[in-house]
């Protein structure tokens, strides 16, 4: 059998391109807050990764398998299909396929929105504290 045929016939058992698993894009792991938006609300919910393909995202109650919603987070707002939900006792995870991949542009600028986040987040406790030191209020 020529390779064209084995291929044409479908992956066989050295094929390493076919891998079962293997994902269709490389996943960028975050821990950040988003939003999730369907026809009847609005649920902020943790991205704990995304891909240029899809997202997993943690919520408090998560969507039903082929429910749709937008996921928006620093400018990104994404039709996406939920293909996974994972519920346990304290919440649980979807798993989100985008109507249409994202730019690498798009996730290099969830990235960067990231790692600015812990820093910023520092920076608005540094002046709570030194607010609630002084006696001041926050602005």
């Amino acid at each position: 059998m020529t390779q064209a045929a084995s291929s044409a016939n479908g992956p066989h058992e050295g094929d390493t391109a076919h891998s079962i698993g293997r994902r269709q894009a490389a996943r960028l792991r975050l821990s950040i807050p988003a939003r999730l938006v369907t026809l009847s609300d609005t649920r902020h919910c943790i991205l704990i990764d995304l891909s240029r393909t899809g997202a997993q995202i943690g919520l408090e109650e998560p969507l039903e398998e082929g429910e749709n919603a937008f996921l928006q987070i620093d400018g990104l707002d994404e039709f996406a299909e939920v293909v996974r939900s994972d519920i346990g006792p304290l919440g649980g995870i979807n798993g989100v396929v985008f109507e249409e991949p994202l730019s690498d542009e798009q996730v290099i600028s969830v990235r960067r929105f990231s790692e600015s986040l812990e820093t910023r987040e520092r920076q608005a406790f540094r002046s709570e504290v030194r607010a609630w030191v002084t006696g001041c209020e926050l602005k």
